[in-house]
């Protein structure tokens, strides 16, 4: 990891010591996706966040939102001190996304497998109102073991949404268990193909790769596209990579605040 993503991943610490808890390895997977999204994608507008012809991003895996909370204080949304109050009574920064209390955030996620459906719903708006702007969610793996992400699916497909991105956080590893033994996903890009979309794999933490098949956007003319983004759960801390009990943690101590912290020093 460069500076730049240690960065990212120390607001995240700094989110989770103001809360004692959250989803870590959920969060940590997502941060360079994020980066790239963000720093040279995304079109937005921080000092205005309903700016009409704005790109929409949706975290449909809303539990990732300390990755999102990271990237929408790094860019300006709110301030950094923000973070501090992370799942206090008063604060906008809930253990899921609330657009109606965080600026830069635009559906209310954590119900999963919702999210593509908002976003199918955005990129037909889009497209009726002759803007020319993207949508993109951000899908977990074991979220899409939801029967509702494919009925999305299909309707982007059939409406053949250029204007939609979904990419999967594919670090195999869900709340409980591996996604091959919960329920087995392969083949994950046949599928996606089978449903109509034209279908990419990177590497999720490789800076130079991400930027790289952002921007070959839209992949065809007339289908949507998938990005199938190959991370680890838990990425950049070595004793929380790869380990389901590191989906969510409850009760961080000083102790387990200051091991994440010099992880990323």
């Amino acid at each position: 990891m460069d500076d730049r993503s240690r960065y990212l991943r120390s607001l995240i610490v700094r989110a989770l010591e103001g809360g004692g808890r959250g989803h870590i390895g959920s969060s940590m997977s997502l941060v360079e996706v994020l980066r790239v999204l963000f720093d040279s994608h995304l079109k937005i507008n921080p000092s205005n966040p309903s700016w009409p012809d704005r790109d929409r991003f949706i975290l449909s895996k809303g539990h990732g939102c300390l990755a999102l909370y990271a990237l929408l204080a790094d860019k300006g949304y709110f301030e950094l001190s923000e973070l501090d109050t992370f799942c206090a009574f008063d604060s906008i920064l809930g253990g899921h996304p609330d657009l109606h209390k965080v600026p830069g955030v635009e559906a209310s996620t954590g119900a999963l497998g919702h999210g593509l459906s908002i976003g199918v719903g955005m990129a037909i708006a889009a497209r009726l109102a002759k803007m020319n702007n993207r949508v993109y969610v951000i899908l977990g793996d074991g979220e899409i073991n939801e029967g509702s992400v494919w009925e999305a699916a299909l309707s982007a497909s059939k409406h053949q949404l250029t204007n939609l991105t979904i990419l999967v956080d594919y670090n195999k590893l869900q709340s409980y268990g591996p996604t091959s033994e919960v329920l087995n996903l392969e083949p994950l890009v046949d599928k996606w193909r089978a449903f109509g979309f034209s279908v990419r794999e990177v590497d999720g933490h490789n800076i130079k790769n991400l930027n790289e098949i952002f921007s070959q956007l839209p992949f065809e003319d007339s289908k949507p596209n998938a990005i199938i983004c190959h991370t680890i759960k838990g990425k950049g801390i070595s004793f929380a990579e790869g380990v389901a009990e590191w989906h969510h943690k409850s009760g961080l101590n000083k102790t387990d605040i200051e091991s994440l912290y010099k992880e990323l020093s």
